[in-house]
This record gives C-alpha cells, structure tokens and sequence, in this order.
C-alpha cells in the first residue's frame, strides 16, 4: 500500500489509508445546489476582526481543504471542530464557523467528503446520499478529524481545550468522535442519528457506543424529526443512563423538526435554534473547552 511519510509536523500517516487523487480540492462558494433557494431568515455573521477563510489539513493521503476562523488578535483560543450536514462544507457552516470565532474559538470544517466527491455540486439529495455520503468510511473521518485537530494546535489553536459539534450527518459524528478519542473535552450533537443499519464502511452506532464515551455530549433533537423518531432518543438516554453516563445529556424541543437550526432552510426554527445555540456555548464552558 503506498502510504504518506510522516509530514512536515511529524505527523504518522495512518496506515489503513492509501494514497489517491481528491475529488474536491479547494472549498465551494455560497450554498451547496441541494440547498437552494436560499431562505430569507439566512444569517450572516461578518469577519470583520476575525481570521477566516480557507486552509489546507495535511491528512495521510493528501490534503483536505477546510474552512477557519478565528479571533484576529489574541490566543491560542481553545478549538472546535464543527462537523459538515450532509451538504458538506458550504456557506452555513462557514457562518457557524464565524459565529464560533465571535465567541472566541478557533473554529475549523474540514471538507469530509473531499475524497469522495463534490456535494455542493449536486442538486439531487438522494443521489448525494447515494453516490457520496454512503461511501464516506467511519475511520477516514476520524482520522481526518484527529488531523485537523493537530493542525489547529499548530495555527493558533488550543488542542487542550478541544470541543466538537456536528449538524445531521455530523451530528452523528459527534457520538462518533465523542467514543474515539481522550482529548476531546465536550460535544454537541445537533440531530444525528443515533440507530441506523451499520454498514462496511459505516459500522458504528451511536447508540452501541454510549457506553464508551471519553467525554460528555449535549444532544440537542426535535420532536417533530420524521428521521430520528422520539423512541429512538429515549433509547439513547436510557442507554446513557446505563452506562452511567450522567455527565451528557439530551434536549428534545417539543414541535421542532429535523434541522431546526438550519437557519438558511424552511425547518429553521428561531426559538429552538437559539436557545440550543446558547446551551451549546455553555455546554462548552463547563467542560473546559471555553
């Protein structure tokens, strides 16, 4: 298998990842096709006094393109890795990103399907799921997330001080992330999936790894989910309760559906959405990441 050299920072290429050609290499603009038209309610939070933009993640098999921001004076703030909806990285997080910096963080997305192909180019959200998403591997995110944390400790970042949230797809993520590594001080999970068929590429389980948890996480879920049923975030609570995990902690907002705070999208819900947002910050405060 023809593996990447330790790169410049002496980071160890994972071995299970060979070298390949990116489909996606820099970053797109605006909002991905899947997602238009774009609401009227969009939020947009400005760089004025931040450090944002495009930066490249040295990763096993290449680079990842990824997007940063970060207050412009100041540090090292402590690091957030937010986590891509199944649209990948565009416009909305982007704005999540700066919204994070504002509050003092060095936020960073990485482009998690950058191998796999383009989603802000594709107008069709089951051929998206289909012919991306499905064939993204659990450990080629993990890996690539442990990346873009190394990198952010060496750009002005905190890695002591490490938190992560994740929207959707990368709501799931977060459950993922939470049971993969000891540094990661808190997450918050915006409605992932918490029990779905495992599959070759995808065989990890929210609910399976509650008990594994290396750090607490805030799931924050809405009632009216007609992809995530209620029954199933009563399964995750009780599933944390029996592991013992009373550190983390699910919000269910009564009425709110699926990607509530998806601001730029007709389920955006503002009450729901703010509310959440002030929880996430505090959430990140108590446990060390702030």
């Amino acid at each position: 298998m023809d593996t990447l050299p330790p790169d410049a920072k002496g980071l160890v290429p994972n071995p299970t990842l060979s070298r390949r050609s990116f489909a996606v290499s820099t970053l797109a603009t605006g909002f991905a096709l899947a997602t238009l038209p774009v609401g009227a309610q969009t939020i947009t939070t400005p760089a004025e006094g931040l450090t944002a933009g495009e930066v490249k993640i040295p990763v096993a098999d290449g680079t990842l393109p990824a997007y940063r921001a970060m207050p412009a004076q100041g540090g090292p703030c402590p690091v957030v890795l937010v986590v891509q909806e199944i649209f990948g990285v565009h416009e909305h997080i982007k704005d999540v990103c700066r919204r994070f910096a504002r509050a003092g963080y060095l936020a960073i997305a990485p482009e998690l399907y950058a191998r796999q192909g383009n989603p802000a180019a594709q107008s069709d959200v089951q051929l998206l799921i289909k012919d991306i998403v499905s064939k993204v591997p659990d450990a080629q995110v993990l890996s690539d997330l442990d990346r873009t944390v190394a990198w952010a400790g060496a750009n002005g970042g905190d890695a002591k001080r490490l938190g992560i949230t994740g929207f959707c797809w990368g709501g799931r993520i977060t459950w993922l992330y939470a049971a993969h590594t000891p540094a990661l001080k808190a997450g918050v999970a915006w409605y992932g999936r918490l029990a779905s068929p495992p599959t070759d590429l995808q065989p990890m389980v929210p609910m399976d790894l509650a008990g594994t948890l290396k750090a607490p996480v805030l799931g924050l879920y809405g009632e009216a989910d007609q992809g995530i049923p209620v029954k199933d975030v009563e399964a995750m609570r009780a599933a944390l309760a029996k592991a013992g995990k009373t550190d983390s902690e699910i919000i269910l907002y009564p009425e709110a559906p699926h990607a509530f705070f998806a601001d730029y999208r007709p389920s955006y819900r503002p009450e729901p959405a703010a509310d959440g947002w002030q929880r996430c910050l505090t959430w990140f405060k108590r446990h060390g990441v702030a």
